[in-house]
Parts: C-alpha cells; sequence; structure tokens
C-alpha cells in the first residue's frame, strides 16, 4: 500500500491529553518536528486509523487536532529552516 508524508498538528489545552496525543503519534512513527507539530509517512489505512485513536482521545476536551497528508511532489517542496530548539 502507497504512503503519504503526513503532518500531525495540533493545539490542546489540556497537558495530560497533549503528552497523550504526543504520545500516540511517536507510537505510528512519526517525527516530532515541532513541539505540537509530527511528520512521517502513513498509508491511508494507518492514517485512518491514527485520526479515530486521536479522537477518541482527545474526546470532549478542549482542543484541535490536523491531519494534513502530502502527495509525492507536495513533499519534495517542503523547506526545513533553522536549527531544532533544545527543550528547556
Amino acid at each position: 500500500m502507497v504512503s503519504m508524508k503526513t503532518f500531525v498538528i495540533y493545539d490542546i489545552v489540556s497537558d495530560k491529553i497533549r503528552q497523550k496525543i504526543a504520545d500516540i503519534c511517536l507510537n505510528y512513527g512519526l517525527e516530532r518536528v515541532q513541539y505540537s507539530a509530527f511528520y512521517g509517512d502513513l498509508t491511508v489505512n494507518r492514517r485512518q486509523e491514527l485520526a479515530l485513536k486521536l479522537a477518541d482521545r482527545l474526546g470532549k476536551n478542549r482542543g484541535r487536532i490536523h491531519i494534513i497528508p502530502l502527495c509525492e511532489k507536495d513533499s519534495l517542496m517542503v523547506r526545513v529552516l533553522g536549527k531544532l530548539l533544545e527543550a528547556e
């Protein structure tokens, strides 16, 4: 099955829920690219499965999660500028 680059970005109020969302993203093999942003390869099925797990974990808590697939052509145009910030 063909995989696509996928961004997951979120803004969640609860520290506990935010950490659980991050853990789920890491468990799906996504790489943290910002404090609340992950990036990696996912098939359509894995992306749908991830969306269900994230929606379930967020539940009725305040927050929003975006799952953004990128086609091969667009993923080649992604540019990263600067250095990774060290956690404080």
